[in-house]
C-alpha cells in the first residue's frame, strides 16, 4: 500500500496560486483592466473552500455516487445558456443570477471528470465499449461548440486522455486523429465565426495584421521580451501597466508574469505546471482501480491541456481560443473549478483504497 497523502501536490497548488494573486494584482494596474479584480480573485479562493471541505467530508465514495445529479445538473444550465445567458466578449455561454456570475462550462468539465470514469471502469472490451462514453460526452460536446471552440477544444482533449487510460487500441487513435486532421480543415473550419478563424490563424503571422488581429500577440511578444533574463519586478511591468497588453489578467496572464519575473520567473512556471502534472501522472499510477486512474487522466487532460494552450498562445507558438491559464488567469469561475477539480484527484487518491462502490 502506497502512501495516502503526497504532501508536495498541495504545495506544488498553493505555489502556482500565489504567482496568480501576484498577476492579477499587478494586472490590476493596467487602464484596460476593472478595478477590484485582486479582491475577487481572493474572493475565488475564498468561495473554493466550501466545495473542498465538502468533498473532503464525503470521500470518494459519495462524490461518485453524486456524479449523475452534477452531470445532469450542469447539462442543464450549459443549456440555459442558449436562453439566459449573457453575451461576454461575443459568447452567449455566462450566467448571471443577482451579484453572482458564472460559467457553466466549468462545472461541466468537473462533472465529466466525474461521470465518464463511472461508465468507464470496465476498460475497453469491444467497440461497444465506447457507447457508454459517447453517450456521456456528445450531449455536452454539442452544448459547448455552439458557442465556445476553446471550451470544446479543452473537452475533448480531457476526453481523449481518458480513452488512452480506458485502452482503446492505439489504431483506433490513430483513425481519430486522422478524422480529426481531416474533417478539422475541411468540414469545420468553414462553419466558424469569422473571428474564431481569424483567433486560429493570426498566431502564425501575427504582423500581417498589425494594428487589428494581430496586435493582441504582438503586445504580448514584446511584453515577455522586455522582461530579459530577471524581470523588471513585481508591480513594474510598463507594458501591462499601460495598457498594451489586452487582456493582461486572463488570456495573457503569462506575459504579465513574464514581464515583471523575466525568463527566469516564465521557466518557474513552466516547471511548477511540469510538477503538476507529474503530481497526477503519478497519483495515476499509484491507483490501484482503473475507474481511478481515469479520472486522474481527465483531471491532467484539463490542466494540462489548458496550460500548454494559454502560455503558447502568448508566446505566438499556438492559436489564441481564450482558454485561461489555471489558477494564474483571473476568474472566479475558473478559479473555483480548478481548485475543486485539483481537490477533488487528491480526495480520490486519498481513499484509493477504500472499498469500491
Amino acid at each position: 500500500m502506497g502512501v495516502r497523502f503526497d504532501l508536495r501536490f498541495p504545495v506544488i497548488v498553493a505555489a502556482l496560486l500565489v504567482v496568480g494573486l501576484m498577476t492579477v494584482s499587478t494586472a490590476a494596474l493596467s487602464p484596460r483592466v476593472s478595478p477590484g479584480i485582486f479582491q475577487k480573485q481572493l474572493l475565488g479562493v475564498g468561495l473554493a473552500a466550501l466545495p473542498i471541505l465538502l468533498m473532503w467530508w464525503a470521500g470518494r465514495e459519495r462524490i461518485y455516487r453524486a456524479a449523475p445529479v452534477l452531470y445532469a445538473l450542469a447539462l442543464l444550465l450549459q443549456a440555459s445558456t442558449f436562453v439566459i445567458g449573457k453575451d461576454v466578449n461575443g459568447q452567449q455561454n455566462w450566467i448571471v443570477l443577482g451579484p453572482l456570475q458564472f460559467q457553466p462550462l466549468e462545472l461541466l468539465k468537473l462533472s465529466l471528470i466525474l461521470m465518464l470514469p463511472l461508465v468507464m471502469k470496465e476498460g475497453y472490451r469491444g467497440l461497444r465499449s465506447y457507447l457508454l462514453p459517447l453517450v456521456v460526452f456528445l450531449p455536452a460536446l454539442g452544448l459547448v461548440i455552439v458557442q465556445d471552440f476553446g471550451g470544446a477544444m479543452v473537452l475533448s482533449v480531457m476526453f481523449l486522455a481518458m480513452l488512452l487510460v480506458f485502452r482503446m487500441p492505439i489504431w483506433h487513435l490513430l483513425i481519430v486523429l486522422l478524422t480529426v486532421g481531416v474533417a478539422f480543415p475541411t468540414v469545420v473550419f468553414p462553419h466558424l465565426k469569422p473571428y474564431q478563424q481569424t483567433r486560429l490563424t493570426i498566431f502564425v503571422d501575427p504582423y500581417k495584421d498589425p494594428r487589428g488581429n494581430g496586435y493582441q500577440v504582438i503586445q504580448s511578444i514584446i511584453a515577455i521580451g522586455s522582461g530579459g533574463m530577471m524581470g523588471k519586478g513585481y508591480l513594474h511591468g510598463t507594458q501591462s501597466h499601460n495598457g498594451f497588453v489586452p487582456a493582461s489578467h486572463t488570456d495573457f496572464a503569462f506575459a504579465t508574469w513574464a514581464e515583471e519575473q523575466g525568463l527566469v520567473g516564465g521557466i518557474g512556471v513552466l516547471l511548477l505546471y511540469g510538477a503538476l502534472i507529474w503530481g497526477l501522472a503519478g497519483m495515476a499510477s499509484d491507483a490501484p482501480r482503473l475507474q481511478d486512474q481515469i479520472l486522474f487522466a481527465g483531471v491532467l487532460g484539463q490542466i494540462g491541456f489548458q496550460a500548454i494552450e494559454n502560455i503558447g498562445a502568448a508566446l505566438s507558438m499556438l492559436p489564441l481560443t481564450g482558454i485561461t491559464l489555471p489558477l494564474i488567469s483571473y476568474g472566479l469561475s475558473s478559479l473555483v473549478s480548478t481548485l475543486t477539480t485539483l481537490a477533488l484527484a487528491y480526495v480520490v487518491f486519498r481513499d484509493r483504497f477504500e472499498k469500491m462502490i
